[in-house]
């Protein structure tokens, strides 16, 4: 008689009956594998995210120091005559300064003062006339006036920096700003100048708007290139290309360009958009030029799977309602094919937004201040702007290089998300 265990008609035995278990234990043990790596990579993220999180918050956020400033109209307006040569030459430094030294009358020796000058940015008098020039009613009135801290100040007013000791911030500076602060004229405001202002070499000026610009211009650029060329080259490989060595050679080196280290790029754009035919260096135009070709083996590979995913029998109906070949794709095909396809763009858009090492190569890493107007003017992009900043000494550039980081984070989501969000509303399933 044989052991084993009577289930209906079946008869398994033993042996079977302890693989059974062992296979099912392995089986959960694997679930359990999979659910530990899950989260312990979303746990790493999470960290990683959140690392960034707690060191670019605070740089969202700048003190400022509110006076009141007196606007004299005979300097201002002499013989009541605006002029705005008048505005731009005027001696605002001189009206903050006056300003500041009104709460603090003892400050009496030069270095007293100049220690007591330093709590100011240096672009605090740039604002003030910016203000003064957009409403001239301003002249002749006392206005309250906030104006931007130094970054010394704004890291000791956030705990970032300590005084005495040798360090930026002195004893009686630190006194003095106690002393502002429990006057109820020390301010901590949203950094509006984060992403108003270009780049600076002092980080409380420091903003993004040239390295934001310079990035939608490079992405214009990458995608008026990539995309119809990318299409159009998917099209040709999937609809109408003879199955040959030639073709088969073709589709190995675009499946190898997907997977090359975007810096070969850069050295490519190097030695021939610059090198060979002297296009403008650290321009969006040339920028744009060297992640288009990084960009379309992506859009290449997607278009060609989105195209193989549409049905043939919406070709073979066409062909039977006397379609010719070329409406076939472009009427029918094409139009099917469409979502797929927008979305691989915006993935190897995301990707090509978040690059840094090829446009270093072009010279996008130099220091622009100045906002670029057009494809040819000088201009940086956003993981550029971070590289940069990274590599500065002063403690405010470390906050704003995160702060920087979770906006270019915040685009790529939103740019992956918009793909998500394409496929699903448009795509069909046969």
């Amino acid at each position: 008689m044989t052991d084993g265990t009577q289930t209906g008609i079946t008869t398994v035995s033993d042996a079977a009956a302890r693989r059974r278990v062992k296979r099912y234990a392995a089986e959960r043990r694997f679930k359990l594998y999979g659910i530990v790596s899950i989260t312990l990579a979303l746990g790493a993220l999470g960290l990683l995210i959140g690392n960034v999180v707690l060191k670019g918050w605070p740089a969202f956020f700048q003190t400022h120091i509110v006076l009141q400033i007196e606007l004299p109209r005979e300097d201002l307006a002499p013989g009541r005559r605006i002029d705005d040569a008048t505005l731009r030459e005027a001696n605002y430094v001189g009206y903050l300064r006056r300003a500041l030294r009104a709460h603090f009358p003892e400050a009496k020796s030069r270095r007293d003062k100049r220690l007591l000058h330093r709590l100011l940015s240096s672009g605090a008098p740039f604002e003030l006339q910016k203000l003064v020039q957009s409403d001239t009613g301003l002249i002749g009135q006392t206005i309250r006036f906030a104006a931007v801290a130094s970054d010394d100040v704004d890291q000791f007013a956030k705990g970032h920096i300590t005084a005495g000791g040798g360090g930026r911030i002195s004893v009686r500076q630190a006194a003095w700003i106690k002393s502002l602060t429990d006057a109820g004229v020390v301010e901590r405001r949203f950094n509006t100048g984060l992403f108003t202002n270009g780049d600076s070499r002092e980080p409380e000026n420091a903003g993004i708007l040239g390295a934001v610009v310079g990035s939608l211009l490079t992405m214009f650029v990458t995608v008026l290139l990539s995309f119809p060329l990318g299409v159009a080259a998917a099209v040709y490989l999937e609809e109408f290309a003879p199955r040959n060595r030639w073709t088969d050679l073709i589709e190995v080196n675009i499946n190898n360009l997907a997977a090359v280290p975007s810096i070969v790029f850069g050295l490519l754009g190097l030695a021939v958009f610059l090198s060979f035919f002297g296009m403008p260096r650290s321009a969006p135009l040339v920028g744009g030029l060297v992640l288009a070709l990084m960009t379309l083996p992506t859009i290449i590979i997607a278009g060609r799977a989105a195209l193989g995913s549409v049905p043939p029998s919406i070709r073979e109906a066409a062909i039977g309602m006397g379609a010719s070949p070329m409406q076939v794709v472009l009427h029918h095909v094409l139009p099917l094919a469409l979502p797929g396809i927008l979305t691989g763009t915006i993935i190897g858009a995301a990707r090509a937004l978040g690059e840094t090492a090829p446009l270093l190569m072009i010279g996008m890493v130099a220091f622009i201040v100045d906002i670029p107007g057009g494809i040819t003017d000088p201009a940086t992009v956003l993981p550029v702007q971070i590289f940069l900043w990274a590599d500065s000494p002063e403690r405010a550039f470390a906050e704003r290089t995160a702060a920087v980081t979770l906006v270019l984070l915040t685009f790529l989501i939103v740019m992956n998300f918009v793909a998500v969000i394409l496929r699903k509303k448009f795509e069909r399933r046969w």
